[in-house]
């Protein structure tokens, strides 16, 4: 008999690869809250980092926040965090603050930390699937990125190809760093 925790991974893992995968007409969009707009409020989000602490992004007001969910059995993550890592150390003294979310399960902590101690941000676990006014995080890798006056200035959900890569951070977060 398989432990629930086992039971779970497996059902998070096989949502997350049918996810990644375009569905025949284009993405599946998922069911999220109305207020999840472009130029609203972004929701809050408090990450419990592997290292103790709490972030929570309403106190990073006044920084560009850029919130990255990830999980390491994802294909598309191992080639989309490397360049957001190296990114957010380049842009860190511009208010730049990058938050990681794991999807992984507790039992696979030490391949979250192995490949959060290369990463030049702080990371943590999520707990759930479910991330507040996000909604349901269904898609890997899917990314928000929230404003100065802590708007959202770009949704993970509407991109076709959520994943950072160096010339969307250049095209989206950039601009926003020079404000």
């Amino acid at each position: 008999m398989r432990s629930d925790m086992s039971s779970r991974r497996d059902w998070i893992r096989t949502a997350a690869a049918f996810a990644c995968a375009p569905a025949v007409g284009g993405w599946h969009t998922p069911a999220r809250a109305a207020s999840l707009a472009v130029g609203r409020p972004a929701p809050p989000l408090t990450l419990h980092t592997l290292d103790g602490r709490t972030i929570d992004t309403q106190d990073l007001r006044g920084q560009v926040v850029v919130l990255t969910f990830w999980a390491t059995w994802c294909g598309p993550c191992h080639t989309e965090l490397p360049v957001l890592s190296a990114y957010a150390a380049a842009h860190a003294r511009e208010g730049l603050s990058v938050l990681g979310f794991s999807l992984d399960t507790p039992d696979s902590i030490a391949d979250v930390r192995k490949m959060a101690s290369s990463l030049a941000f702080p990371v943590g676990l999520m707990g759930s699937a479910y991330a507040g006014g996000y909604g349901r995080i269904w898609r890997l890798p899917v990314n928000f990125t929230i404003d100065r006056a802590g708007m959202l200035a770009d949704n993970g959900w509407d991109n076709a190809s959520p994943a950072w890569t160096e010339e969307r951070l250049e095209q989206v977060v950039t601009p926003l760093l020079k404000r």
